[in-house]
This record gives C-alpha cells, sequence and structure tokens, in this order.
C-alpha cells in the first residue's frame, strides 16, 4: 500500500468522488478539492503533495487549471510536485501538457488502469497489478 498523498483537483463532484474512491483503495491518501482556488488554498495551508491530479476544464477562468499551473510556477515548495493533467480537450496532446509544465497527461473519461498506471510512473512505484485485479473505471455510473 501507498503512503502518498494526491491532491486530486475536479470540480465535477460525481468524477471527483469516483476517482477519489479509486485512488484511496490503492492506499493513496486523496486531498479532494472542486478547483484551482481551493487546491492553491490547501497547498499554502495545509498539505504538499506527492501528485497533484488536475482538471483543465473548470467553469470558472479565475479557478481553472491553467489558474493553478501558473500558482504552481510561482511556489518554488511545489515546482517538483508532479502534476498530471486530466482533460477531454481535443487539442491535449503530451507535449501540450508539458508546454504547461505538467508531467503527463491523461484523457477523460478516465478508465482506472491508465490512470493508475500514470500515477505510479509518475511516483516511482511499481507496475500495476494484473488485469483481472484492476478497478473497471472511474468514470461516473461506472
Amino acid at each position: 500500500m501507498s503512503e502518498k498523498t494526491i491532491l486530486l483537483v475536479e470540480d465535477n463532484e460525481v468524477q471527483r468522488e469516483g476517482l477519489a474512491v479509486v485512488l484511496r483503495k490503492e492506499g493513496y491518501t486523496v486531498v479532494p478539492t472542486a478547483d484551482a482556488a481551493e487546491a492553491i488554498t490547501m497547498l499554502q495551508r495545509v498539505v504538499t503533495p506527492d501528485l497533484v491530479l488536475l482538471d483543465m476544464m473548470i467553469p470558472s477562468p479565475a479557478a481553472d487549471g491553467w489558474r493553478f499551473m501558473e500558482a504552481r510556477k510561482r511556489a518554488p515548495a511545489l515546482a517538483s510536485v508532479p502534476v498530471v493533467i486530466m482533460t477531454a480537450l481535443g487539442i491535449a496532446s503530451e507535449e501540450w501538457a508539458a508546454s504547461l509544465g505538467a508531467s503527463g497527461l491523461i484523457r477523460k473519461p478516465a478508465e482506472a488502469a491508465p490512470l493508475l498506471a500514470e500515477i505510479r510512473r509518475r511516483l516511482g512505484e511499481h507496475p500495476a497489478r494484473p488485469a483481472d485485479q484492476r478497478e473497471p473505471s472511474c468514470a461516473p455510473g461506472a
């Protein structure tokens, strides 16, 4: 079991809770937040995570993923924390994510196996469990 902390930035409550359940089952401590403003407050006052899962498309421009990435650039202590972007944006690519300062990219809706594999890779953890032991999906209703 992992003792790593993941800051989860996702505005959709159903997706946020679904992702949190999957991550907790894997042994991660999850700090769920609804937007970038809340995430930045958590980072400044409460927690320094081992990894950030960041939804880019949050309805408020003042609290979206781009705002989070800008704030991260101004906080030297956070610069080393890997950020994995989660998005359904059609233009998204690994290169695009890297240009924003992210370590990785997961397309939404996020399937559990690739999401967990990306998290493990970014945290330097062991590979995923055998396929018959994986959770099926992080998508709402799954």
